[in-house]
């Protein structure tokens, strides 16, 4: 599993004792309205979708990581490998407390740059709800271009992103 320091922030994997504080990041009512629902008691939920993280890392070698900020964890992103389109998308949530600093740019960035780099990715997109304006300006500051439409999960008419390793470097 991969440990990665950006310039402010510490991305490494979740482990079953972030549980709780992931779980108030990830069930956040600000956070969770863009979001696939979580299913039961939230620490419960988060702690499955740690062991799938922790999975898609021993499976991939990446999976979404733990977002710190100073030994706090402010969210995830990373890249995250969707069966539904066979692609990776890069991803983040961050607790609304976060927002607006570019933390989200800064992880999105690495994560981008570690798939492109190191993992040898050919495409990663990016899906949102077309009203989440704020990640779609991450998006295009990132250099993803707009594509598409589709249905993911719970969410119908998501927007699609993507940008492809020639591009990526080519920045």
């Amino acid at each position: 599993m991969t440990t990665l320091k950006t310039e402010r922030l510490c991305l490494r994997p979740l482990v079953a004792g972030d549980a709780e504080a992931y779980a108030a990041v990830r069930c956040h009512p600000k956070v969770a309205k863009w979001l696939p629902p979580v299913a039961g008691e939230p620490v419960e939920a988060v702690r499955g979708t740690i062991g799938r993280f922790a999975a898609a890392w021993q499976e991939r070698r990446y999976a979404p990581w733990g977002v710190f900020l100073e030994d706090r964890l402010i969210g995830h992103g990373g890249l995250n490998f969707v069966p539904e389109f066979d692609k990776t998308e890069v991803l983040w949530a961050l607790h609304p407390d976060a927002w607006g600093h570019g933390y989200a740019t800064e992880v999105a960035r690495a994560a981008l740059a570690h798939g492109f780099g190191s993992l040898k990715l050919d495409l990663i997109f990016a899906i949102t709800l077309p009203d989440n304006l704020a990640s779609q300006a991450v998006m295009k500051r990132l250099g993803l271009t707009y594509r598409r439409r589709v249905d993911y999960k719970s969410f119908t008419d998501i927007v699609w992103y993507d940008i492809d390793r020639e591009a990526w470097l080519a920045r």
